[in-house]
């Protein structure tokens, strides 16, 4: 099982603002602030903005042509001081999880792109806690921790460099 990162085409947003649909709809259960809209779905209104604004980088995870999830990265020149990278987000669909695809998606996208990262999570996302520490483990990565509030939730920031 080959897992390929393909940056997100603006032709392909629909495609993606479904899946951010989905990724929000997880993420409600771990915050109150995020609500389902009046349509019915869990709208990211900010999504136009990743064509808009350059460093803000959107990749789908493929496998076997399908696409199984993605990631958000933030990069330079939308960074602008310490970090060259931020894993904003990482989804994996419901019917791929447990099977090790996200960390075969991470490996990927630390394979490609080295530098100095963040990576921040609700303090109630356990799942996603536990995920990134096995990364860390598994990859041999030294990380520092912090806790801060982001966007009014309490939040784990692990930053760390990939060579």
């Amino acid at each position: 099982m080959n897992i390929i990162l393909k940056e997100v085409l603006e032709t392909e947003k629909i495609i993606l603002r479904n899946l951010y649909s989905l990724y929000l709809h997880d993420l409600s259960n771990y915050t109150s602030l995020i609500d389902i809209g009046e349509d019915g779905s869990f709208e990211y209104d900010e999504i136009d903005e990743f064509w808009e604004t350059e460093g803000l980088s959107p990749y789908f995870i493929i496998l076997d042509k399908n696409i199984v999830g993605f990631i958000l990265l933030l990069e330079r020149p939308f960074l602008k001081k310490d970090y060259d990278f931020g894993v904003n987000d990482l989804f994996i669909l419901n019917k791929y999880k447990g099977k090790g695809l996200g960390r075969q998606a991470i490996r990927e996208l630390f394979h490609v792109k080295k530098g100095k990262y963040f990576v921040i999570e609700l303090m109630e996302n356990s799942p996603a806690v536990s995920f990134w520490k096995r990364i860390y483990s598994e990859l041999n990565i030294q990380f520092d921790e912090t806790q801060d509030v982001v966007d009014d939730e309490q939040c784990l920031i692990q930053t760390f460099i990939i060579n």
